[in-house]
């Protein structure tokens, strides 16, 4: 009759105990290789919630294609907001999309307070494109745009500015001289040149274009539904733009470009150091294979004497087994513990956003034990298959 699961670990713990130079040695092994994996997909997360994190900072990732002049008549191309349908028609896996002007750095007031923000004219779907959050009030709606309501929306810094603690929402303020009603605040984001934010107004395209007699448009903002969707999809709105506007270049921005560059540069050094955590791993594993090979020899003759009062081959084969797996649980666990210890040090001494993630723990810890289990597999095996009176002789 073959011995319990508790049996077996219990003798497994007791033979491991009993060699604890040669138990440290294999777990040494595995703790490197668990270590590497840990130590990379920690770096991989990190990395992860980095680049989220300055994304979030930002407007959302998006292509801007600026209206270009023809070289030849000097012109600016006239593209309108038909061109703007004809892209939302056409152009696949598209989010968003708006227009924008740029009015430049106007002056606002607000009784005996002044301040002169940027200013942007816009369509009714740019909260959207930008991924700007509205704090309070309401977004542009189409009865602002078909009667020409002299609304707009602010950023918080400059609701802070000109309100200080009144609430904005319904009050009146005065662009160059022109009253505006404040139906919007959104967040404030670092602007895209690193300068410390001054404030955003934006205008409804409508009543800035009525003021101002300007029809045409600066650029268009296109969000992608995929953030790796920007390249294609910008190149895609060049080919229909240019074939709209024949003998116009139609050039476009990536907005998020440099962290998407990081990003994959991340990408590559996370798949290069999991390569050589992979690497330490096998050669624990290796590590395990031996020492089992070893303990096997040594343990000739007490596997023959163990099969001569009952034990089974798959007593024999799962004890040591279970031997190798032990080794790669603990020397595994420490390694996480080890690794997660050292993580949220250098996580706290950067400021960099770190969580212990259960899922990366577990994925590091199978790793290690499916290792372990698979060189002892075959040494194991080999013990088992011992003949019991040749064992007992030591051969």
């Amino acid at each position: 009759m073959g011995l319990s699961i508790l049996s077996l670990i219990r003798l497994s713990c007791s033979s491991l105990l009993g060699n604890p130079v040669r138990s440290f040695l294999s777990g040494i092994g595995v703790f490197m290789g668990v270590a590497a994996v840990s130590a990379t997909l920690q770096v991989k997360n990190i990395s992860t919630a980095v680049i989220k994190q300055q994304l979030d900072e930002r407007d959302a990732p998006q292509i801007e294609i600026y209206t270009p002049w023809s070289p030849i008549t000097k012109d600016q191309a006239k593209v309108g907001l038909e061109d703007l349908t004809v892209l939302q028609k056409q152009l696949k896996g598209l989010k968003s999309i708006s227009a924008n002007n740029w009015i430049g750095s106007l002056s606002v007031s607000f009784e005996n307070q002044q301040a002169n923000p940027f200013s942007f004219a816009t369509t009714i779907d740019f909260l959207n494109t930008l991924g700007r959050k509205l704090i309070a009030g309401r977004s542009f709606n189409s009865s602002d745009f078909e009667t020409y309501q002299p609304v707009v929306i602010i950023d918080q810094f400059l609701a802070d500015k000109l309100f200080g603690s009144i609430d904005p929402l319904g009050k009146t303020i005065y662009i160059n001289f022109r009253p505006y009603v404040v139906v919007g605040i959104v967040v404030t984001k670092p602007l895209w040149n690193g300068q410390e934010p001054t404030g955003v107004v934006y205008l409804p395209m409508a009543i800035y274009s009525a003021v101002t007699g300007q029809k045409g448009i600066d650029s268009l903002l296109l969000r992608p539904s995929k953030i790796e969707n920007l390249d294609p999809m910008g190149k895609q709105a060049k080919k229909i733009l240019e074939k709209r506007f024949i003998g116009y270049e139609f050039d476009f921005l990536k907005t998020a470009e440099d962290i998407l560059e990081r990003q994959k540069t991340l990408d590559s050094v996370s798949k290069a150091l999991l390569v050589v955590g992979a690497i330490s791993l096998i050669v624990g594993g290796v590590g395990i294979a031996n020492i089992t090979i070893a303990s096997v020899i040594e343990r000739t003759p007490e596997i023959g004497l163990r099969r001569a009062v009952g034990a089974t081959q798959l007593d024999i084969m799962l004890q040591f087994i279970l031997e190798a797996a032990i080794l790669s649980f603990v020397g595994g666990t420490i390694a996480i513990i080890t690794v997660h210890g050292a993580t949220v040090v250098v996580a706290k001494q950067f400021k960099l956003p770190y969580e212990f993630e259960q899922k990366t723990a577990a994925l590091a810890l199978s790793s290690a034990i499916l290792v372990g289990v698979g060189a002892g597999f075959f040494p194991a095996l080999r013990a088992s298959q011992l003949d019991p009176v040749k064992a007992l002789r030591g051969e």
